[in-house]
């Protein structure tokens, strides 16, 4: 904010007159502001926020600052004098938020009285060293590190966003049949909370782990990393409902704001928006065009097909088989009151997905791609029907598009659980890209802080861990695998991928195979298992005992009518060659080129050079690798393929070599950009226990 009037434009050198006019009085605020100018408190916030950086609260704030600067300087006043002054009613609080703004305490003004008044945004007095010193590591900081972190993960990713938790609504009927539509209330407040990009609103699962709490708010704020929470209390009389809303700062258990809302029954939509809009402006965060359209959506005109609706969403969040079958009726009965409710439509995909999930027989592949249809006819903005319409690409197996649809509702929710969720799995098991595979296992690890049970949480962990992994931060992946462990030692995936943890540290294939031996003794039916032991043994160059395990694999995925780990068909006909049994391997090495022929993952040109190398075509093995090193997001194991005895004839080429050193090169740019965000924004804490 400039000192000069004449730098100033009109609109910005009005408020600072009005604050000024009204400084002393420490009750004045941004509703007093936007009172005066006749605007909404949004439009107040959007107008400021685009012409100076800053919140409204802090441009009264820096305002009043300066003017205590100004006093400072010109009169005899001590300190505690011109706190009173200026509006700070507070002497303790003036000086911290003076020497946070100009780097010293207002004591010392006087020692500072010819340099002119800078405001120290940056905090540079934390550090000790010298101004040119600074200067120069930081110029070499960012020219050799943002251009690369901006590319991938913007700037607005760091956690400099609000964070708020919307608690449990407490249900105030008599009546607990109502408990549905409080809840419904208050999981209305956090979607549309959701909707604005500069709030980071943390999951309703973890806000449910709060519900009958001891812990006070200053507690949860510590655990949560949460600025803000929001209570609420609700009760239905009659076709009337009543909702006490509270705002609270979480450090303090500052009770910044409160208002009880009374609407009829039939006003319900217009009661959600004006909550959701309410807190924004009290916290001064600003509801873009798009956010604001969002958030005056109404879903269905009619309002029995909405509370239908809210009965079969208290269902599905309570989740498992039977409450997701009790909620089927309740969205069939909500279209049939109005046949273009989209979020029924999308809430239906999900529950028929979920159910087709781990079934064999899969019962629902026409409703979900039928109805998915319908959520993106009648809404196709909303996350929930891209979500839907995501879940119908994966039933296909096209995983690619279900990822770009994922990738859509983030964009118009970028909080939204489930989309996380996906789009962490998905980038695990189908579409293989290590970046964006930790970005999204950050990001549900810091929305979902608290999983639903010690087996989601563990679950939580493992991709953590697996992401750090991929990108070759080994030392952390073990720290979130031993905490994935700790949640449930009998973790699908962590129980066997702990053993490449603990490869990444020691490069020993011994011991890898021995910690997988472990785990197969333990789980003899694990197919999955005892291919990762099969390929650890084949690196080995034991293709005896390689194929044992082999075979193994290949009976029980047959025997579980299980198509999976096509890329190993390569190496079971390479065993088999070397094994003498020639025959055997060519029905395998069909598999394998039919496989990678159509496969769309970033790795089919590395599938490609691997064919070409097994059958001795080196000149056609290394230009698919070439065009593999033209890719940019790199998984930790790319660095062991020249242990792979099917590039063995020609990982001695130079050509080779150049190659793997382009993609080690790639990957240690990536993992320098995450180091750098690190640096900056600290893993998720690991929960200890669950809340009290």
């Amino acid at each position: 904010m400039s000192d000069s009037p004449s730098s100033d434009s009109q609109f910005i050198a009005q408020l600072k007159t009005i604050i000024q006019s009204n400084i002393a009085n420490d009750s004045f605020g941004v509703s007093e502001l936007s009172d005066i100018m006749n605007m909404s408190r949004s439009n107040l916030l959007r107008k400021v926020k685009k012409e100076t950086s800053l919140s409204v609260s802090q441009f009264i704030s820096q305002v009043r600052l300066r003017k205590a600067h100004e006093i400072l300087l010109q009169s005899p006043l001590n300190v505690s004098e011109v706190a009173t002054q200026v509006g700070f009613n507070s002497p303790s609080y003036f000086i911290k938020c003076f020497r946070e703004y100009y780097g010293y305490p207002p004591g010392e003004v006087s020692q500072h009285a010819n340099e002119q008044p800078q405001p120290n945004t940056l905090q540079k007095q934390k550090r000790n060293l010298p101004l040119l010193v600074k200067a120069i590591g930081a110029t070499i900081l960012l020219i050799s590190s943002t251009a690369g972190y901006l590319y991938f993960f913007p700037v607005k990713s760091f956690p400099q966003e609000k964070s708020i938790v919307v608690l449990p609504f407490k249900n105030e009927s008599t009546d607990s049949a109502n408990t549905y539509l409080v809840n419904g209330l208050m999981e209305s407040t956090l979607n549309k909370l959701q909707l604005i990009n500069e709030l980071n609103v943390l999951s309703r699962t973890t806000a449910e782990k709060y519900r009958n709490t001891l812990m006070s708010i200053p507690e949860m704020a510590a655990a949560l990393n949460a600025q803000y929470f929001i209570e609420g209390s609700g009760q239905k009389i009659g076709d009337r409902i009543v909702l006490n809303i509270q705002l609270i700062e979480g450090s303090t258990d500052k009770n910044l704001w409160a208002k009880q809302y009374r609407r009829e029954a039939k006003d319900i939509f217009q009661l959600q928006q004006e909550i959701a809009k309410d807190i924004a402006d009290e916290i001064e965060v600003v509801i873009s065009p798009e956010a604001a359209e969002s958030m005056d959506k109404v879903p269905t005109r009619d309002l029995a097909a909405y509370d239908l609706y809210l009965k079969g969403r208290e269902l599905f969040h309570h989740s498992g088989t039977r409450n997701l079958n009790d909620a089927i009726p309740y969205f069939t009965k909500a279209i049939e009151k109005d046949n273009e409710f989209s979020l029924a439509y999308a809430n239906l995909v999900m529950i028929y997905y979920y159910l087709d999930l781990f079934a064999f027989e899969k019962k629902y592949s026409s409703q979900i791609s039928q109805f998915a249809d319908k959520a993106m006819l009648y809404d196709a903005k909303s996350a929930e029907s891209l979500i839907a319409k995501a879940l119908s690409f994966a039933v296909e197996k096209d995983f690619k598009s279900a990822t770009l649809f994922f990738e859509r509702a983030l964009t118009y929710n970028k909080n939204h659980t489930l989309a996380i969720h996906f789009l962490t799995e998905f980038h695990s098991l189908h579409v293989h890209n290590a970046r964006k595979y930790l970005k999204y296992a950050i990001l549900g690890a810091t929305i979902d802080i608290h999983a639903l049970d010690s087996i989601a949480t563990s679950t939580k962990y493992f991709h953590l861990a697996n992401g750090l992994l991929q990108n070759g931060f080994i030392d952390d992946a073990q720290r979130y695998m031993e905490a994935s462990l700790a949640f449930d030692p009998n973790n699908f995936f962590a129980c066997y991928v702990n053993a490449y943890v603990r490869f990444a540290q020691t490069h020993d294939f011994k011991d890898a195979q021995a910690l997988l031996k472990q785990e197969v003794k333990k789980k003899p039916m694990r197919f999955d298992i005892i291919q990762e032991l099969a390929k650890v043994t084949f690196y080995l160059h034991d293709y005896k005992e390689a194929y044992t395990h082999y075979e193994k694999f290949l009976q029980l995925s047959t025997l579980f009518k299980m198509e999976v780990f096509q890329s190993e068909e390569l190496k079971i006909a390479f065993t088999l060659n070397k094994l003498g049994r020639h025959d055997e391997a060519i029905p395998h090495l069909k598999n394998y080129k039919a496989f990678a022929e159509k496969d769309q993952s970033m790795y089919r040109s590395l599938y490609l050079a691997a064919y070409h190398a097994y059958q001795h075509e080196n000149k056609a093995a290394l230009d698919y690798l070439k065009q593999f090193a033209t890719e940019d997001s790199y998984p930790y194991w790319i660095l062991f393929l020249d242990n792979d005895p099917i590039f063995e004839n020609v990982k001695h080429l130079p050509a080779f070599k150049d190659i793997m050193n382009t993609v080690r090169h790639k990957f240690q740019d990536t993992h320098d950009e995450w180091a750098f965000i690190f640096d900056r924004s600290p893993l998720p804490v690991i929960s200890t226990d669950a809340p009290r």
